[in-house]
């Protein structure tokens, strides 16, 4: 079975658009949870544009799934998660500016980077992920790095699926299988949306969590949340 990570960034990015409390986010993430979410997910970005500190602290009392913590390791990340000690945390190569993100580590070049990090978190047995693109050599890397789990970037694939889909998801096929054999978990997220989730994780052996916020919530505004976590979820 493959879970249903809910991405709450951007209700909370429509909150924030006021300077208020609405919509709230702490009962959109216990609400995602009542409709079937399998867990929680949040990116807080240095700039709290969206999720902000103290949400990310507010949710942990309401979490009752899985809470899953993206983000770059900077230092101010990296003790936060160590505060929270989420089910899991996905390692992200945000830069400070980036809009969303746009690309997978390069667990070669950054390998001792990386490992230093997951070192820390695994002293407080946080799952960890590391976000890459379906690279062979990427996924081999992040074998070495210690990670628990890879999360592949699914961007590629979902703009290249309506072209060609067996060609577009054939790295993917190839990446995953490569961890299978080391081990590695696999989630998949980016850009995932009703149109192009089933055949993913149709295709693909043993996807264990996609994170999906922007077009699940897109999709809510004119379905209702709880219609389209159902929908979604029937998906996979």
């Amino acid at each position: 079975m493959t879970y249903l990570s809910v991405n709450i960034n951007k209700i909370a990015t429509l909150r924030n658009s006021r300077g208020e409390g609405l919509p709230d986010v702490v009962k959109a993430a216990v609400n995602c949870q009542l409709y079937g979410a399998d867990g929680i997910t949040v990116h807080p970005r240095p700039d709290q544009r969206h999720i902000t500190r103290d949400d990310v602290y507010n949710l942990k009392e309401v979490i009752t799934t899985e809470y899953n913590i993206e983000g770059y390791p900077s230092d101010d990340f990296i003790k936060l998660v160590l505060d929270i000690e989420p089910t899991q945390v996905t390692l992200v190569p945000d830069a400070k500016d980036v809009i969303t993100s746009n690309n997978g580590w390069d667990t070669v070049k950054y390998q001792s980077f990386i490992k230093d990090v997951i070192k820390e978190f695994k002293k407080k047995n946080i799952r960890t992920s590391v976000f890459v693109n379906p690279d062979i050599k990427m996924v081999e890397g992040a074998k070495l790095c210690d990670a628990d789990r890879i999360e592949l970037y699914t961007e590629a694939y979902c703009r290249e699926y309506h072209k060609n889909r067996e060609l577009a998801i054939s790295p993917y096929l190839e990446a995953a299988n490569k961890a299978n054999k080391l081990k590695l978990g696999v989630n998949a997220g980016h850009d995932l949306n009703m149109n192009n989730l089933s055949y993913f994780v149709k295709s693909i052996n043993g996807i264990s969590e996609v994170s999906i916020g922007h077009a699940l919530i897109s999709d809510a505004i004119y379905l209702g949340l709880e219609n389209t976590i159902q929908m979604y979820k029937r998906l996979l």
